[in-house]
């Protein structure tokens, strides 16, 4: 005798797989950052590692830490996007840093509190963001929303642009190399 619920679904779970086929997807790693939902396409992660030291003077939002056999810069974008440090000395062991190759090679790690998620996320359900808000919005580094169905609500996810991210880490390097310089006594000759 042949279980019908059984059967039922076989088929059912064939033909979600065949329609999952049909339908392009775009796979992310999505990782939470403040009150923000934000994620990388995942040709754009070189790899994501248990947090290691950052080592910086602790005055900008730029270190370095040590992964495998090199450097890797470390970007706060949470004190980028909040004014609030993610490198302080609580949270140095804590969490991952998401590891992301740049066009040139170099490797920029984010440092995020908690396990980031892979995601893929039908093409249908993410929507270009406004030029208007990407110049407005600290956000700048952000390229499209995906907006996912969730039981009772909907959640709201910022693709990071990787193109987009190496001008902001550059940036806030060099205002920190300013920042340092300037503390520093000037020599008159």
């Amino acid at each position: 005798m042949s279980n019908p619920s059984i059967s039922f679904q076989a088929d059912s779970s064939e033909l979600s797989l065949q329609t999952r086929q049909a339908t392009p997807y775009l796979k992310l790693i999505v990782f939470s950052l403040g009150n923000l939902n934000l994620a990388l396409r995942i040709e754009a992660v070189y790899k994501v590692v248990n947090r290691t030291p950052v080592h910086s003077s602790g005055v900008g939002a730029v270190g370095v830490a040590h992964v495998g056999d090199g450097e890797v810069t470390v970007v706060d974008l949470h004190r980028r996007f909040f004014n609030t440090s993610n490198l302080s000395s609580e949270f140095q062991l804590q969490g991952y840093l998401v590891v992301v190759r740049s066009t040139t090679g170099e490797l920029y790690g984010i440092p995020i509190a908690d396990t980031p998620v892979l995601m893929e996320v039908p093409l249908s359900q993410i929507r270009l963001l406004p030029e208007s808000y990407r110049r407005s919005d600290t956000l700048e580094v952000a390229s499209h929303v995906a907006v996912i169905p969730q039981e009772n609500s909907q959640l709201t996810i910022f693709l990071l642009d990787a193109d987009r991210l190496l001008p902001l880490f550059r940036e806030l390097a060099a205002v920190e190399q300013y920042s340092v310089n300037s503390d520093q006594p000037s020599v008159i000759s």
